[in-house]
């Protein structure tokens, strides 16, 4: 049953005194105020992205009411978007891509360099083991554990990097982490440029080097570029960009990574045709030398960029990490949030962490046998060539898959934990059907084009699912102060994923390795339904107001939405039981309270000649919740209007 607030302008159950009209306020002025100070309180309360015109929570309402009211806001926003879109195109054409490119490539940027490095080391291996087999291939001259650490190194660096930049940026701040990693990530794009050793066994190992170095730098781009696109969000209206269009942002933003891979691929077999003429074999030396230190090197520029516009350009949000941390009376790394979390949130961790584990078992392990797909497709005869044009067809299957998640992570009727359970379930579907049916899809005709479609298939529902959700999940469900380190945690805990199928797959067969992988997509959809919470829609400053009462010990004294049912997890709500105090009345009143506090304080902050500074939360209070900046109330006798809303709350928060 949906849980209803009356709306009645007299209303004076919320503890909050009806606006005294002075003596020289005529009736119709006293009734105008009113009106006006009770729609803007409203406005602040039940803000009309989440709340409907009888002040009933979105999540509150019966299914068939929420999903007609859900579908009605997400087209009419649509539609304004559009519209906007359209206006930027009449104005200026060009204008529409700029602000594409600084809201999300420029966020994404680091990924795009990431997907660009990293997925690049799969592409080319097949010609180090074409033109020096006896090192990349039989191992006769280079020692096989040294080849193999080449992949390990790299893994193992961004296990560094996540935990090690994820704790920075919840300790230093996201803006240090940011420009640290592309500084690092600059280092081991030149190194990866310039590696040479006096033997192949010597220049094997700087090799294995060079990418630890570089996947500490993107490791760090984990937590760091999904808590910046997700916290960028600041000034009049960010409270309803951030609940409506969070999730979008953070995906778009990891979109890049997509683009990385796809461009990479492009660039390899451009550089290929140039310095080789042919996409065919036999390759010399000079060409495959010339082709892959060109293709690391081309990387340089746009990461120096990176670090540039980072160090010089980017605003952050670090100013609300640090009000989180004032508010719980810390100066350095919050360590006591995290302790707390540890104990309060510690199935969120389960969700958001063995998740990301899984998934990356079943998206690393996809990699890895890509080319036994791509062999059984192209009937045993694939070459380098065809094996890069079969990738780069896959890469654009697969950014097809990011932008449709961009598209719905943020609808209320679908969002971003179904699009996680969906993907999963779909993904273990996939696989089972190439276990159970391996022999039949290997066969010449049709049997191997249905091999074909599974494969592109299962790179559809990866991005369009566990991989771009996990990405925002494992940030999104934890408070402000230990965010990034909450990521950088489950990221890494997902890379030790990708290390399980590296080492398996050299001791079982190809069809053992689809009846492998399938069950870990099974597994995470279990984990997903259980552990994770639907945060779709949820304001993220509930959920650090909420932990606010968690650190004060008063975690039942909480009656917000952030214990909605719907943004609790199965387990919160079966076993912990959050959702019981849920309760919209309790905290109607509670924020009436708050807000009478923060008003107070604001108000005393902003006299003329005080001494007191404005603290970021009364900054982001006035600019995000009442969109507009301090203005005097007008005093002239039987004034009906006010200079903004500040002043229409005068008298109802005072």
């Amino acid at each position: 049953m949906a849980q209803q607030v009356s709306r009645t302008p007299s209303d004076k159950s919320d503890g909050i005194s009806s606006a005294q009209t002075g003596p020289s306020e005529t009736p119709a002025a006293s009734e105008t105020f009113n009106s006006s100070s009770n729609a803007a309180l409203d406005d602040i309360l039940y803000p009309a992205d989440s709340y409907t015109a009888e002040r009933v929570y979105w999540a509150d309402l019966p299914w068939a009411q929420k999903s007609a009211w859900a579908n009605k806001q997400s087209n009419a926003e649509a539609r304004r978007e559009l519209g906007v879109i359209g206006s930027m195109f009449k104005k200026d054409p060009l204008s529409p891509v700029r602000s594409y490119f600084s809201n999300y490539v420029v966020t994404g940027l680091g990924l795009f360099v990431e997907g660009y490095v990293l997925f690049s080391v799969g592409n080319i291996k097949p010609l180090f083991q074409a033109v020096w087999p006896a090192c990349w291939k039989t191992h006769t001259i280079c020692d096989a554990n040294s080849v193999a650490a080449v992949d390990y190194l790299q893994i193992i660096g961004i296990i560094v990097g996540q935990i090690l930049v994820g704790i920075e940026g919840d300790w230093i701040g996201r803006r240090f982490g940011m420009v640290q990693d592309a500084l690092v990530m600059t280092l081991g794009s030149v190194m990866l440029t310039a590696m040479w050793g006096t033997s192949q066994q010597g220049w094997v190992a700087l090799y294995a080097i060079s990418l630890f170095i570089y996947g500490i730098g993107v490791g760090g781009e984990y937590p760091m570029t999904s808590t910046r696109a997700m916290e960028a969000s600041v000034g009049a209206g960010a409270g309803a960009s951030d609940r409506m269009h969070r999730g979008r942002k953070v995906a778009l933003a990891f979109t890049m990574q997509g683009w990385g891979q796809f461009i990479n691929q492009a660039v390899l077999i451009l550089l290929l045709l140039i310095f080789h003429n042919t996409l065919n074999s036999p390759f010399s030396k000079t060409s495959v030398q010339w082709t892959f230190r060109v293709s690391f090197g081309i990387i340089i520029i746009p990461t120096l960029y990176l670090a540039y516009i980072r160090f010089y350009k980017l605003a952050y949000t670090d100013t609300q990490l640090r009000e989180a941390k004032a508010r719980n009376n810390v100066s350095g790394y919050d360590v006591r949030s995290l302790k707390l979390a540890t104990s309060h949130y510690w199935h969120r961790m389960v969700g958001t962490a063995l998740v990301w584990f899984a998934n990356d078992v079943v998206f690393y392990g996809a990699k890895i046998f890509s080319g036994v797909f791509i062999s059984i497709i192209t009937g045993g005869t694939a070459t380098v060539g065809k094996t890069w044009q079969y990738n780069l067809i896959n890469t654009a299957v697969s950014l097809a898959g990011y932008y449709f998640g961009a598209m719905l992570i943020d609808h209320k009727m679908y969002g971003r934990k179904w699009m996680q359970a969906n993907g999963l379930i779909m993904i273990f579907i996939l696989y089972l059907i190439s276990a159970a049916l391996y022999p039949q899809l290997t066969q010449a005709g049709s049997g191997v084009r249905w091999f074909q479609a599974i494969y592109f298939l299962s790179s559809f529902f990866t991005q369009f699912g566990p991989n771009t959700t996990s990405f925002l999940l494992a940030a999104e469900v934890y408070p402000t102060s230990i965010r990034s380190t909450a990521h950088g945690v489950s990221a890494a805990v997902g890379k030790l994923g990708a290390l399980l199928p590296a080492v398996l797959y050299n001791y079982i067969e190809s069809r053992t390795k689809f009846w492998f992988v399938c069950w870990f997509g099974l597994v995470a959809w279990a984990l997903t339904l259980v552990f994770v919470p639907d945060t779709t829609g949820l304001d993220l400053r509930e959920l650090d107001r909420y932990w606010n009462y968690v650190m004060d010990g008063r975690a039942e004294e909480y009656h917000g939405v952030a214990v909605n049912p719907r943004h609790l997890s199965l387990w919160e709500r079966v076993v912990n039981k959050r959702h019981l105090a849920y309760n919209p009345e309790l905290d109607k009143a509670a924020k009436i309270q708050e807000l009478q506090s923060l008003y107070a304080s604001t108000k005393d902050a902003t006299k003329e000649g005080g001494e007191k500074e404005m603290t970021q939360e009364q900054k982001m209070f006035i600019e995000s919740e009442l969109g507009t900046k301090l203005a005097p109330a007008s005093n002239e006798a039987g004034s009906s209007t006010h200079q903004s809303k500040l002043a229409d709350l005068e008298r109802r928060l005072s």
